[in-house]
């Protein structure tokens, strides 16, 4: 359990987080995840990371049962900036980042996917913010990389899915597989990326990044501002409450 990386040919480092049963990450994990993405993107030998997930589904986002049964505020603080740590990491990573997103990809999944480079999914993945019937807010400046504007918005009032197959309609999945063929499409992927020379690839992203349109990092902080202001108002103790006693499953 944990978060682990693995070089399964030259050129390409897969990084894997598995945090049973449902990927919903403490704030440990956050900073695992950040920490090992951020050491695939530095080593001079990697010129593609895939971030993939084992299990049920590739995140659900925060642990909320370790926020719960915390007192004060310090696991959400905790929570709020391991998310910021982990899609920065990300965002930033000095190599492109592909997800490989298999099952359910809520709240901090999306923000993962959002930040990612390239996005390769099986057929059965689904991607949303239930943020509001949990108490939470954020993430929708990662929503908004993937779905139009309005479709964003309507998505996270409703707390509705959106479905790969969908995603990739608009663009933002490069490729929808069956499940059991989503490890060897991300590879693929990644190993076209990695044949590139890696210096310019590095030069690439540093690129790509800076012409980005939406500001990654001030947005999901402004989102951040919200959340903690739900918490203070105790809207959101109340819905994490009702989330806790109606169901463990995404």
């Amino acid at each position: 359990m944990g978060v682990s990386t693995s070089r399964p040919e030259p050129g390409v480092a897969v990084v894997t987080v598995d945090f049973p049963p449902v990927n919903a990450l403490p704030v440990r994990g956050w900073y695992e995840l950040a920490d090992a993405v951020r050491a695939a993107g530095a080593d001079p030998a990697v010129r593609c990371v895939v971030l993939a997930a084992a299990g049920r589904g590739f995140n659900a986002g925060v642990d909320l049962k370790e926020i719960r049964r915390s007192p004060g505020h310090q696991a959400l603080l905790g929570a709020n900036h391991g998310c910021a740590a982990a899609f920065s990491a990300v965002y930033d990573c000095q190599v492109p980042l592909v997800a490989a997103v298999h099952g359910f990809c809520l709240g901090g999944g999306v923000g993962l996917a959002g930040n990612a480079d390239a996005v390769v999914a099986s057929d059965d993945a689904v991607f949303g913010l239930p943020e509001l019937d949990r108490g939470a807010l954020g993430a929708a400046t990662h929503l908004s990389r993937l779905v139009p504007q309005h479709l964003m918005r309507t998505l996270y009032y409703t707390s509705r899915t959106v479905s790969a197959r969908e995603l990739h309609r608009h663009g933002s999945v490069w490729r929808v597989v069956p499940a059991p063929e989503l490890p060897a499409a991300a590879l693929e992927l990644a190993r076209e990326i990695a044949a590139k020379d890696g210096s310019l690839l590095r030069l690439a992203k540093a690129a790509l990044n800076g012409i980005d349109p939406v500001d990654v990092h001030r947005g999901y902080r402004y989102e951040q501002g919200f959340t903690f202001e739900a918490n203070l108002s105790g809207v959101a103790d109340h819905l994490r409450a009702a989330f806790g006693a109606g169901k463990e499953r995404p």
